[in-house]
């Protein structure tokens, strides 16, 4: 059985990188272990940022608000995160990283790191800063709040 996948969508970068993309969640689903990467992506949020309202939060990363709850609620029984009243604005939750936060942060990054060298294993490190730079500009390209990133 010949399985190879059509030459013509492999000339398209979007088709290439749509399963490159595939396998690269799939890898980083695996690799967080007993994190989502929404926890993951809220603990590197509030690690890059600060203590931050709820909303804000998840307007940052696009999140649904009903969802970043879900999570804020997993990751605060875990002791990940706190959740306070702000002091400026009682209407708000303000949220901080814990120490053991960052802890599981560190954890979980270091197990990204081992999934995306399986992921990018045929490339070189100069080829890896390549894709990467040229990734990020493109992303940048269709949202603007990526602007810096590579």
């Amino acid at each position: 059985m010949d399985d190879r996948l059509p030459p013509r969508l492999l000339a398209r970068p979007a088709y290439v990188l749509s399963l490159l993309g595939r396998n690269a969640r799939a890898g980083s689903v695996a690799a967080v272990g007993d994190l989502r990467l929404g926890h993951v992506a809220v603990l590197a949020a509030l690690e890059d940022f600060g203590p931050q309202a709820q909303r804000t939060l998840g307007a940052r990363l696009r999140q649904d608000p009903s969802d970043v709850v879900g999570l804020l609620d997993d990751l605060q029984a875990r002791g990940l995160i706190t959740r306070e009243r702000d002091p400026e604005d009682r209407r708000r939750h303000r949220v901080a990283i814990t120490a053991s936060g960052r802890r599981a942060l560190k954890a979980a990054e270091r197990r990204l790191d081992r999934a995306e060298s399986e992921l990018l294993g045929s490339l070189s490190a100069s080829e890896r800063a390549t894709l990467h730079r040229l990734a990020a500009k493109a992303l940048a390209g269709v949202d603007p709040r990526a602007q810096g990133a590579g």
